[in-house]
């Protein structure tokens, strides 16, 4: 099966050996995504922000694999506090309201970065293959 990588901006990636999509057969695998803005700027303030960028970064690696938020059929929230599920729901929900994936969100002790209060990983399918399903 033929691989192709989509590198992101986190310069968490050659740190760890990981690409910020990977597109393997059918199917589009976006690694965690933390609300690392461009350019090594702090991340927003704030849960329902922090997941807004989580997802604009996804839909940007999506993109880059020839696909959209539009073909994710499963999303996982890693969120750092009970107290913040509402605000990151409101986010995902105000992106996935039609699409409606599979999802997990999960509370977390921490992530990479204590400024980060949300993590998302997302998979889609390439708008070929959906259309076969």
């Amino acid at each position: 099966m033929q691989r192709q990588r989509i590198s992101g901006h986190s310069p968490y990636e050659p740190v760890f050996g990981f690409s910020r999509a990977l597109v393997a057969g059918d199917r589009v695998l976006v690694a965690g995504t933390a609300p690392v803005p461009p350019g090594g700027a702090q991340p927003p303030s704030g849960p329902y922000a922090q997941a807004r960028l989580c997802l604009d970064l996804i839909g940007e690696a999506l993109g880059q694999a020839g696909t959209s938020l539009e073909h994710v059929v499963r999303t996982r929230m890693y969120i750092t506090d009970a107290g913040h599920w509402r605000q990151v729901a409101r986010a995902h929900g105000e992106v996935f309201a039609a699409v409606r994936p599979a999802a997990t969100a999960v509370i977390v002790a921490g992530l990479l970065d204590p400024a980060w209060l949300v993590e998302i990983e997302a998979e889609a399918l390439l708008p070929a293959a959906e259309a076969r399903a």
